[in-house]
């Protein structure tokens, strides 16, 4: 990417460095102050188009799917397959970010994802696909995002500088969940009127709207990073880097519980429209819809709150297995829908938080690396999970499948917020303030302090 005389993005400091935190991670900040800067704003709006397009491509195909086998497993098969390429090849597609302009980089990506959903356009339309075909189309939308998951990550941070790093983050996921209150609504009204192929054609041509937001961008506007040059053991030096630092390795092993078993919602929203409500998929796409509710507003929140604290992480965490664990034994068809609100705005809380959390504490010669390491395990973990839990929800039902998802989110971040706690010198405080329990964690010796003034 060209670059020019932008600001460099500095280092993020080290947790135990006591350097004074920047203006936009000390509270609360404006909501959209990342949309100042103009070469954000064109990479916002083009992300709207597009976003809008993949969610409609991802409802369609999981429909197609298991309109062709009848099978929730297939529907896992094929969102395994969509992210086996970031789990065999994500570490090397952070070194391959780290050392390219990311500008360049993006607009390669972003043409071969436009060019697969034409493809699968123009063999659904003709009559002519097969499901095979859509495991295809899966692996290589996969492969595209092995570079293109990391450098889009990667390039917020040129864009917008450090100051505004959080916000945009925030920004870029209630985008996201945005179009995704549009794309499951159209992808529906396409599915039942005039086929999935159609809803695979506006995907391939959504392109169009990021690719031009690329090209237009000032190079001058960027904040310049250097990039990391050609050379052995780069793999390994991102590998030690993430390994010696706790405030990275912890929150990514979370993502990783939560992305495995708990974010196949594929699998899970389609087996409940299907065969626990025989809804269909005016269902299924309601139920995504309701969820993208939630998750807009978690991640408006989130740029809100203008912090990313791993204590907010862990208990979000919590809260997000506890509420599948809840939807997986609602009788009726409307609490769970409702459900969905709720599970939204908790998996983007989650998910926001660890993204801005891992980037802000991650040097950027090496946040290709590290991005491409979390992206790696939060979407690399489905290959691994979405068989495991179609099989579960084949066999045991939609019902047990969720709630076992939910269950193995919970456990795990309830688990770490312990691990960190003790990482940082805290310990459990338990007891009453205003006649209500009250728990938190406190200093050990603050801990020592209270005991003996009791």
């Amino acid at each position: 990417m060209s670059s020019g005389t932008g600001a460099h993005s500095a280092p993020a400091p080290h947790p135990h460095d006591k350097q004074p935190a920047p203006a936009a991670t000390r509270g609360r900040t404006s909501m959209f102050s990342s949309l100042r800067v103009r070469n954000y704003r064109l990479f916002f709006a083009g992300q709207v188009v597009s976003n809008t397009g993949t969610w409609m491509q991802r409802i369609a195909q999981d429909w197609l799917v298991l309109s062709l086998t009848g099978s929730s497993t297939a529907v896992g098969v094929t969102t395994a397959l969509q992210f086996l390429p970031m789990l065999l090849f994500g570490l090397y597609g952070g070194v391959l970010v780290d050392r390219l302009p990311k500008r360049p980089t993006l607009l390669v990506t972003q043409a071969s994802m436009a060019v697969t959903g034409l493809a699968l356009a123009f063999l659904t339309l003709t009559g002519h696909v097969e499901v095979w075909h859509v495991y295809v189309a899966a692996f290589a939308v996969g492969l595209a995002t092995v570079v293109d998951n990391p450098a889009r990550q990667s390039f917020v941070s040129e864009m917008v500088g450090p100051d505004q790093l959080h916000n945009a983050v925030s920004l870029n996921s209630a985008n996201f969940q945005s179009a995704r209150l549009i794309g499951p609504a159209v992808a529906g009204v396409m599915i039942t009127g005039v086929g999935t192929g159609w809803a695979f054609l506006f995907n391939g041509l959504s392109f169009v709207a990021p690719i031009a937001g690329l090209l237009l961008m000032r190079g001058r506007e960027l904040h310049t990073v250097e990039r990391a040059p050609r050379g052995k053991g780069q793999l390994r030096e991102g590998l030690r880097y993430v390994a010696g630092r706790p405030e990275l390795i912890w929150p990514i092993v979370l993502v990783g519980f939560v992305g495995t078993f708990a974010f196949n919602f594929p699998v899970y929203l389609s087996a409940f429209a299907d065969d626990v409500f025989a809804a269909g998929a005016g269902a299924y796409s309601m139920f995504n819809t309701l969820m993208a509710v939630g998750s807009v507003a978690g991640a408006l929140l989130a740029a809100r709150r203008g912090t990313a604290r791993l204590r907010v992480l862990t208990a979000a965490a919590v809260v997000f297995g506890a509420v599948e664990i809840l939807a997986s034994v609602t009788p009726a068809l409307w609490m769970f829908a409702l459900l969905m609100i709720p599970l939204g705005l908790f998996g983007m809380t989650v998910n926001v938080t660890a993204n801005t959390n891992i980037q802000m504490a991650t040097d950027p010669a090496m946040r290709g690396r590290v991005m491409s390491l979390y992206m790696m395990v939060f979407l690399g973990g489905s290959p691994v999970g979405a068989p495991i839990v179609g099989w579960i929800t084949d066999t045991y039902g939609a019902r047990v499948g969720l709630a076992a998802g939910g269950a193995v989110a919970a456990t795990a971040a309830a688990v770490i917020a312990l691990v960190l706690a003790r990482v940082g010198g805290l310990r459990l405080s338990v007891g009453w303030r205003h006649g209500h329990p009250h728990v938190r964690f406190v200093p050990r010796e603050r801990r020592k302090d209270l005991a003996r003034a009791a």
